[in-house]
């Protein structure tokens, strides 16, 4: 009798785990098999306790070969693979030896935690190692011994490791020769280790090179003399002497993509020897620099040409761009950033729309087109999917009918700071038929009502995302009108996935801030939170389908961090997502005496 209680409860513990198996996913790998486990060790009890002998439940991923159970472990995100490296010993070696990509920070005390960490992790081939500003870094011995223990590495990037210097890199480059992407940042190496890598590995595609303070002076030009024929992507990011480079970007035959940002000293010479000697180029991003119509003359000898970004660069005019269309007519992206110069416009503009007819993107920034070029560009470019204008003076209700009219390839438009209203927006109705995505920010004509409207007579197809500036907002739109020009990051969403402008540093909170919101105490919160439950319910709204409901979020961030005696170490303004853009409100905290202050 006690055999058969047994065995049928084992039978039923095994039928009911059968059907509740499903497929590995997140962390249930891990439940899955303590489960396993504890069905088992119940089994034997049962079994135990009778006469007969039962087969107890065993582990079946012990069938699976390594190689199956590390393609699970990779489908699976940072935290659940270390929850399941903690199941049993066997899956604490396959999730290591499956792991490629991984992030350490480098302080000095890497040195002597490496060897475990690599013994564990032996196939990484993707690393970043990152340090704080205010704590030592790892240095020349660490980075070689790193280097020595990831012989397969492809991707390194390092970020302010300040102690590693040439000797450091050219380790790198002995005990990794078939690294392919290499980002160095707000390091103090110089241009020797970038030439100690680019010849030591031979297949190097990408490079990014950032505050790097080791350069040498601004007389030396052209130090690095090395050639790198593999070499795709060069990216060169606020450097002092980034001249010092320009034989390597030079002598780079079969380069693609070259970004010049925020680097000083004169570029025309370079971009001159980059048109002679890289003729195959094929994407330009030039932001905050010195370069002149000189320069963009030569880069209209480039004829593969397709993406052009300039950025702030004001020496440009309507006659460089001009040269550039003429010559360079497979161009598919251009974004210009005019910072409110007007001297580039419908002129410059024009000749794009004649010669340039696989335009698929274009972004204007402190530019100030009419009907007459914008008209040209939808009836010339008719592969036009993507459009955005910013802090457009000129682009109004009758810029915006031209569009909709004429734009049948649209798929994403971007208005923002612009002069347009209810009657302009009306135009979208009937035109561009395949336009799926509206953004609208910091356009004070636009009403809730009319998106609404608008979405309702586009059968719910079209999503407009509606941002309107409040009283408080209005008032610093018309203190301050360039800001409309300086947040480029916010613009990154308004076409979708696409990347229209290159992100700008995270604003950190000033030093006064942080000392009132310490100074105002618990109050602070409650005050905050008052302000926002009673503010304006219409300055952010979202509408997306038919039904067009406003969307407002909770501030994030609206106090990172509560010590133990309920002040907040930080104070942050209103903000929120990317896809919920939002003007930065201001926000009451009470002082001493009651008093109310801005934060």
């Amino acid at each position: 009798m006690g055999q058969s209680a047994s065995t049928a409860s084992a039978k039923s513990l095994s039928s009911s785990a059968s059907r509740r198996v499903k497929p590995l996913s997140s962390c249930s790998a891990a439940v899955a098999a303590s489960a396993g486990k504890e069905l088992a060790v119940m089994t034997n009890g049962d079994a135990a306790s009778g006469s007969g002998a039962v087969c107890p439940l065993r582990d079946h991923t012990l069938d699976l070969p390594d190689e199956c159970l590390a393609l699970v472990f990779q489908s699976l995100g940072a935290g659940d693979r270390k929850r399941c490296s903690l199941v049993c010993r066997r899956w604490l070696v396959v999730e290591g030896q499956s792991r490629h990509r991984l992030s350490l920070d480098a302080r000095a005390a890497l040195l002597e935690a490496a060897p475990a960490i690599f013994s564990r992790f032996d196939a990484v081939s993707k690393l970043a190692l990152k340090c704080d500003r205010r704590a030592d870094s790892i240095g020349n011995e660490a980075i070689a011994l790193v280097a020595a223990r990831c012989p397969n590495l492809t991707r390194l990037k390092l970020r302010a490791c300040r102690t590693v210097t040439d000797a450091g890199m050219a380790a790198v480059a002995d005990h990794c020769p078939g690294l392919r992407k290499l980002s160095v940042g707000s390091c103090t190496f110089g241009s020797k280790g970038i030439e100690a890598v680019v010849r030591g590995c031979a297949l190097l595609e990408e490079l990014s090179i950032k505050r790097l303070r080791g350069l040498p002076d601004a007389t030396v030009i052209g130090n690095v003399v090395v050639k790198a024929a593999s070499l795709r992507s060069v990216c060169l990011k606020e450097l002092y002497n980034g001249q010092c480079f320009s034989r390597l970007i030079a002598g780079s035959s079969n380069l693609k993509t070259l970004k010049l940002i925020r680097c000083s000293g004169d570029w025309d010479r370079l971009l001159e020897d980059v048109a002679n000697k890289v003729p195959g180029i094929i994407e330009i991003h030039l932001e905050k620099l010195q370069v002149s119509d000189r320069g963009l003359s030569a880069l209209s000898s480039c004829a593969d040409l397709e993406i052009l970004h300039l950025v702030k660069t004001p020496e440009c005019t309507d006659a460089g761009l001009a040269s550039v269309a003429e010559r360079c007519r497979l161009l598919r992206k251009v974004h210009i950033d005019g910072w409110k110069t007007n001297r580039i416009g419908d002129e410059g503009l024009i000749v794009v729309a004649k010669q340039c007819p696989n335009l698929q993107e274009l972004v204007l920034i402190g530019v100030n087109p009419t009907a007459r070029s914008l008209g040209l560009i939808a009836s010339n470019c008719r592969n036009l999917e993507r459009l955005a204008l910013c802090g457009s003076e000129t682009f109004g209700d009758a810029e915006i009918t031209c569009i909709a009219s004429k734009c049948m390839a649209l798929k994403k438009l971007c208005i923002k700071g612009c002069p347009v209203s209810d009657q302009g927006m009306e135009a979208l109705v009937g035109g561009c038929p395949k336009l799926v995505k509206v953004k609208v920010k910091k356009c004070r004509g636009v009403t809730p009502g009319c998106a609404d409207w608008l979405m309702t007579c586009r059968d719910g197809m079209l999503a407009v995302n509606l941002d309107i500036t409040g009283p408080i907002e209005q008032q610093e739109a018309s203190v301050g009108e360039s800001r409309i020009i300086e947040s480029n990051e916010q613009l990154i969403d308004q076409i979708g996935a696409v990347e229209l402008l290159p992100s700008s540093s995270t604003s950190r909170p000033s030093p006064w801030k942080t000392r009132m919101c310490y100074y105002a105490g618990r109050n602070f919160v409650a005050s905050a939170l008052r302000r926002w439950s009673h503010g304006s319910s219409n300055s952010n709204h979202t509408y997306h389908g038919r039904i067009g409901s406003t969307l407002q979020e909770m501030p994030q961030g609206l106090c990172s961090d509560l010590s133990g005696t309920g002040r907040p170490t930080t104070c942050c303004s209103v903000s929120s997502r990317l896809d919920h853009p939002s003007v930065i409100k201001p926000t009451r905290i009470m002082g001493v005496g009651g008093k109310s202050q801005s934060c």
